[in-house]
This record gives structure tokens, C-alpha cells and sequence, in this order.
């Protein structure tokens, strides 16, 4: 059984990829920082429906907790699969936001990125196949006012998603990433009302976050065996 790793596992788009990669036969990793409580429920449903799941708790912004608790999970075998999904957003226009925030919203997207997948590389290497998938944005390839940070974070990840599928291309690991638009969540629903949405997206609807879990569930599958270093936008036609 492959085993998954998803980061931010916590959140709506988190539990819909993890019910998804759970109801396809993988042993899926429930990663979260603080909110433990809601990933050991997550993981007590996925168990309940017939699937594999575990919870890991640390704070991927810091280098050495994170490859402590990697190390653990590495003792029982390669991860071969890695959803790179936890990221913040701390908004603010530029000449106002202050430096914390700008690192911040860094430290999760970017560096957790480095902190959490680096460790990974080796072990999935040595299996000769693997999956690694980051969510990205629209606010990445767009740009969002109030959101220099977020989308300086985001962009950043789509270069380094094409870097490392040109590292692991011959390896018979795929590196992709995911820039959805307004998916539904409480967060987006606080942000877009029904007439923002219908001027933002020409689908004129916020998309689910099971649509970005199946997007998820192709590229791990065999199938997408010869998609590597793409940047896949779902945004219902915003970009």
C-alpha cells in the first residue's frame, strides 16, 4: 500500500483530498500543527470507511521538528506520495503590511514546502516512483491586491515545481502543481458573495474542494504517469 502525506490536512480542501486518496487505497498521513483534535476525527472516519490513515502533528515552518517527525514516519517506509497543501494568508496592502506578515505567510508556503519534501526525496528516489503535488493559486498567475505575500509565496512554488521535475524526471517521479481559483470554504465564503463570484469566475460559481481532490487523485494515479513540471490552473476560466 502507497503511503500519502498530506500537509494542512485540517481544512476543507485537506479532508476532501484525504477522503479521496483514503477511499483510493492509499495510506494517507494527516498532517496538522494545532488543530490535532479535528485530524484524529478525520482519521477516525477515513478508518471507519474501510481506510488506512494516521496522524503526524509538527510545525513545518521549523527545519529540524519537521525532519524529526519525517524520520519516524520514514522508519516504516518511503512516502511515495506527497500533497504539499498547508498554506496561510495574512492580507494587507503593501505599504502597509509589516514585516511579520510577509514572513510569515513565507515560512508555511515556501519554506514548509523545502522543510517538508526535502527529507522525502531520497527514500521515493530509492522506490523509483512517486507523486509530488503542491497547491498553489490563481493569486500566484494573477496577482491579488492585498496579497503580495501570498502570491509572491505561490509563484515561487511553481518554479520550484518545475525545478525538481527536471531533478526527478528520470527517477519516475512527477512534480506538479495545482492553482485553483475561489473554492468553496467558510474562509472564501467570508471573502466572495454570490455576485463576486459571478464577475470573477466565467463559470459564475466558487468550484469544491472535491474537484481539486479529483484533480489530485489523476495526477497520483498511473495514468498521469507522463505529466511532470505542469502548473495546472482550476479556476472555472479566470485565467
Amino acid at each position: 500500500m502507497k503511503r500519502a502525506l498530506i500537509t494542512g490536512a485540517t481544512g476543507c480542501l485537506g479532508q476532501a483530498l484525504g477522503r479521496r486518496l483514503a477511499a483510493d487505497g492509499l495510506h494517507v498521513i494527516l498532517h496538522t500543527h494545532q488543530r490535532h483534535r479535528e485530524a484524529l476525527e478525520l482519521c477516525a472516519e477515513l478508518c471507519r470507511q474501510g481506510g488506512s490513515a494516521e496522524v503526524t502533528c509538527f510545525d513545518l515552518t521549523q527545519r529540524e521538528p519537521t525532519h524529526c517527525a519525517l524520520e519516524e514516519l520514514l522508519k516504516q517506509g518511503p512516502i511515495q506520495v506527497l500533497v504539499n497543501n498547508a498554506g496561510i494568508h495574512d492580507d494587507a496592502v503593501f505599504p502597509g503590511m509589516q514585516p511579520a506578515q510577509w514572513q510569515r505567510v513565507i515560512d508555511v508556503s515556501l519554506s514548509g514546502f523545502f522543510h517538508v519534501t526535502q527529507p522525502l526525496i531520497l527514500p521515493m528516489v530509492r522506490s523509483r516512483w512517486g507523486r509530488i503535488i503542491t497547491l498553489s493559486s490563481v493569486a500566484a498567475i494573477t496577482g491579488n491586491r492585498g496579497q503580495t505575500n501570498y502570491a509572491a509565496a505561490k509563484a515561487a512554488l511553481h518554479g520550484a515545481t518545475k525545478s525538481l521535475a527536471l531533478e526527478l524526471a528520470s527517477r519516475q517521479i512527477t512534480v506538479n502543481a495545482i492553482a485553483p481559483g475561489i473554492i468553496a470554504s467558510p474562509m472564501s465564503a467570508a471573502t466572495f458573495d454570490q455576485d463576486a463570484i459571478a464577475r470573477l469566475v466565467p463559470m459564475k460559481r466558487a468550484g469544491t474542494p472535491e474537484e481539486v481532490a479529483h484533480l489530485v487523485a489523476f495526477l497520483v494515479s498511473d495514468q498521469a504517469g507522463y505529466m511532470t513540471g505542469q502548473i495546472l490552473s482550476l479556476d472555472g476560466g479566470m485565467t
